[in-house]
């Protein structure tokens, strides 16, 4: 149960990471800024770092082309 939750909450922070209403202007700075957060997720959360700053990275450069970022 404590796992789901934790991957639900890695996993929601992650998807929103790279999202800002115009301070980042373009995919590589949301990319970078959801790295960041994300990576700080999982060492927070005592997960993978590595796997949590790609997961950040890739929400962060695709939040635009899904909408999310609008």
């Amino acid at each position: 149960m404590h796992r789901t939750f934790t991957f639900s909450a890695v996993a929601a922070v992650l998807v929103l990471a790279g999202c800002n209403t115009g301070a980042i202007d373009n995919d590589a700075e949301r990319g970078a800024v959801g790295a960041a957060l994300g990576a700080g997720t999982s060492a927070i959360l005592d997960g993978n770092i590595a796997a949590g700053a790609a997961v950040g990275a890739a929400g962060g450069i695709f939040c635009d082309d899904l909408g999310v970022c609008r």
